[in-house]
């Protein structure tokens, strides 16, 4: 517990240490949806085309998911959506790329910002009513990718001034890097847990009547 709780901790003080960036990184996300979203709003048809791209996709390669959500299976549901977003949305998509490339991961997350913008604009009366519950999702998985992103940021930032770390050799940066990110992985971790939860519970109990 006292382990976790330092972590946590920790976490915070990497956020507040770096507050400027961590607000330039959830403007940069945010404000790329909304971009994503203006255009596909003039040009609905690049929406129709990702999205049956997007489901065709899905259902392929990912049917144990369509399968618990389709069964109402709430805690599978949850599960496997966190376990996703988790490992493959953000280590995979975001972290894994920025430990070799610099800012690798803030060019990733930025692709995925606008590839929801793209797919979620509300151009339709059913898609913006489909949003207002949907968009508690946004905000909660938006910012666990927001903190994967920030802890990718800083990754370099450190490497490329070690002194923003108290330390002289980019090395040693690096590796404090590499510990900040997994303190902020603490966040990502419940941030996209409470979210997996809400999203399987939207779906299978609200949606679904919709």
């Amino acid at each position: 517990m006292e382990a976790k709780t330092f972590a946590y901790k920790s976490a915070v003080r990497v956020i507040r240490e770096n507050l400027t960036e961590y607000v330039v990184v959830n403007v940069l996300y945010y404000g790329l949806v909304a971009v994503a979203m203006v255009y596909v709003f003039f040009n609905p048809s690049v929406q129709e085309v990702l999205l049956s791209q997007v489901r065709a996709e899905f259902l392929q390669s990912y049917p144990l998911v369509v399968e618990a959500y389709t069964s109402g299976n709430l805690p599978l549901a949850a599960a496997l959506t966190f376990t996703f977003n988790l490992a493959l949305g953000s280590f995979v998509y975001i972290t894994l790329p920025s430990l070799v490339i610099p800012f690798g991961g803030v060019i990733t997350a930025s692709i995925r910002a606008v590839g929801w913008g793209l797919l979620l604009a509300p151009t339709s009366p059913e898609l913006a009513l489909l949003l207002v519950p949907h968009s508690l999702v946004l905000i909660l998985e938006g910012q666990g990718y927001i903190l994967a992103t920030f802890a990718a940021y800083l990754q370099w930032k450190g490497v490329f001034k070690p002194k923003s770390f108290h330390v002289e050799s980019r090395v040693e940066a690096y590796l404090i890097g590499v510990k900040n990110t997994a303190y902020i992985y603490i966040l990502v971790a419940l941030l996209l847990a409470i979210s997996a939860l809400y999203e399987a519970f939207e779906i299978i109990y609200i949606l679904a009547k919709a």
